[in-house]
């Protein structure tokens, strides 16, 4: 069996999730980061991994083609950070 460690990574919130993510961490008193981290956790247990899913979902999401077109913008500027530095 391999045994793999947590991975960590970097999510940025739009404020209105971030303002309801900090209030419902203190409701539960926790870290913000813990309860982001176990929201997201159950979130990915409940979704469906079908690509065709997928796709609809990744298309439900408001503003992720502009978000996706500018951050191929900074990577051809030279902006980006590669993943290995991350």
């Amino acid at each position: 069996m391999v045994t793999r460690r947590p991975t960590r990574i970097s999510v940025t919130l739009d404020p209105e999730y971030a303002d309801k993510l900090a209030i419902l961490a203190r409701h539960a008193h926790t870290q913000e980061e813990t309860l982001a981290g176990s929201l997201l956790s159950q979130a990915i247990d409940e979704a469906d991994i079908d690509a065709r899913n997928i796709v609809e979902m990744l298309d439900g999401i408001p503003g992720a083609f502009e978000r996706a077109a500018f951050g191929i913008e900074e990577i051809q500027r030279g902006e980006g950070i590669p993943l290995a530095d991350l």
